[in-house]
């Protein structure tokens, strides 16, 4: 067999005591025929994993086989259980006689610690639009873990802006052999191959891994739940995630818990939504549950939409339907629980802002109850965006910039640090990285250090 790891190997969904480990065979990864995704002939493939905690694979060594099963596009997700909290581990796959790369993973924290956590947080990287660039920086600093907030493919046709070309497939996707060839092409790309090889992720969709702006069952038709299913199913087999899709809907909300720091609370803003509610009342109440009960020091909301009230001045509509502002009512109801800690990590909008969250957007001088973070895209082209009127307009939104890049961040049990990472430019290559702000927040509203609003 030729080489069977062009796409890759990742982890996710951290625990004190385990990982998933993830790969997907695919020895033609851009290959188009529906019968054979990436090329593999519809049979079975063992697969054997090894883990340990060191890169040579002689310390704590622990092995295990898995199938790789055409129904799943001969993707794998062993769950490894037994592990120690806290701690880094190494992983690789084999299949025949081919080997693939080494990644790098690591355990959630003990319940009882209070070591910081270092996380980053990524979003919105439309591949032909720009390189990846972002992911080779964000690889380097080794986080503890990776959240990714939505976007991670584009269903739409080729973009009219093109840095670099989708391949044989450009047209619209809609049906699983097409989703499953559009990850595929984003999987090859290195750095984000580099990225998920160096921290285990935990990520959440928004709407382009289905249709642009969809809501729950969309139009009610067949075919478009045909359609999500399809959707579902290929972002299940291409991401390191627990749990597999079932009669077409996929269970997305859970959280992941970091000692006695932080409480990640993971959110589906699409399955669930319709023109009442962005989250239906299910993952609501339990996400009403958990901020009252949770026992750590960071409650975060982890997230693609923008959360904070935002008027944009101009043209109507000021306020975007799309984002929370299109669900205040039940967004009031998150902020009226009113509990210490809040922090909401947003995506989707493709520039980068900070802001304070308030019992009341519209007075300025009422409480504040947590804070938000919105990251830039990773390479996806930004809105033309007039910051400074935007930001003039809302008293609470405290930054913006229009660069690309990604948040890079440490909780720890006094303060919450975030540092926004930004590039000049994606369209070629080796673009370099800098922190054009950072902010701190001990629990009561934010404080800027080295920022550079543009």
């Amino acid at each position: 067999m030729a080489n069977p790891f062009t796409l890759g190997v990742a982890s996710g969904e951290p625990l004190p005591d385990g990982v998933v480990l993830w790969t997907r065979l695919a020895v033609d990864p851009l290959g188009t025929d529906p019968r054979r995704p990436g090329g593999m002939a519809p049979k079975a493939v063992e697969v054997s994993w090894q883990l340990a905690e060191d890169e040579r694979f002689t310390q704590g060594l622990r092995r295990g086989i898995a199938q790789a099963l055409p129904v799943w596009a001969h993707s794998v997700h062993a769950r490894v259980a037994g592990l120690k909290p806290g701690t880094d581990y190494f992983y690789r796959f084999k299949a025949g006689s081919q080997q693939s790369p080494v990644g790098r993973t690591r355990t959630a924290d003990d319940p009882a610690s209070t070591r910081p956590v270092r996380f980053a947080v990524a979003n919105c990287q439309r591949y032909e639009h720009g390189f990846y660039t972002a992911y080779r920086h964000l690889a380097a600093e080794r986080p503890d873990v990776v959240f990714h907030v939505g976007d991670y493919i584009y269903e739409s046709r080729q973009s009219a802006r093109v840095v670099r070309a989708l391949g044989p497939l450009p047209g619209e996707t809609s049906r699983l052999h097409e989703y499953r060839q559009r990850y595929a092409r984003y999987r090859t790309d290195p750095d984000l191959q580099a990225a998920h090889a160096a921290a285990p992720w935990v990520p959440t969709w928004d709407d382009h891994e289905v249709l642009d702006n969809y809501r729950g069952r969309g139009d009610g038709s067949a075919a478009f739940l045909r359609r999500r299913g399809a959707a579902y199913q290929a972002y299940y087999e291409n991401q390191p995630i627990r749990v597999r899709p079932e009669d077409g809907n996929l269970q997305m909300y859970r959280r992941r818990t970091f000692g006695t720091v932080a409480d990640f609370m993971v959110l589906d803003v699409r399955q669930y939504r319709d023109a009442t509610t962005m989250l239906g009342a299910a993952q609501e109440q339990w996400l009403l549950s958990r901020l009252v009960t949770s026992p750590v020091r960071w409650r975060v909301l982890v997230q693609p939409l923008f959360f904070a009230r935002r008027f944009v001045p101009g043209p109507a509509p000021n306020l975007r339907p799309d984002s929370w502002d299109g669900h205040p009512v039940q967004r009031a109801r998150i902020l009226g629980v009113n509990v210490p800690g809040l922090v909401v990590f947003s995506g989707d909008v493709h520039n980068a802002w900070a802001g304070e969250l308030k019992a009341d957007f519209l007075d300025p001088g009422s409480a504040t109850v947590g804070v938000e973070f919105v990251g830039s895209s990773i390479t996806s082209q930004p809105p033309e965006t007039d910051g400074p009127a935007v930001l003039a307009a809302n008293p609470h939104l405290k930054f913006f910039d229009d660069r690309r890049g990604y948040l890079s961040c440490t909780a720890g049990p006094e303060e919450l640090r975030v540092a926004f990472r930004a590039m000049d430019f994606v369209d070629r290559q080796g673009a370099p990285v800098r922190t054009v702000a950072e902010f701190v927040t001990k629990g009561n509203g934010l404080t800027s250090e080295n920022a550079s609003s543009k």
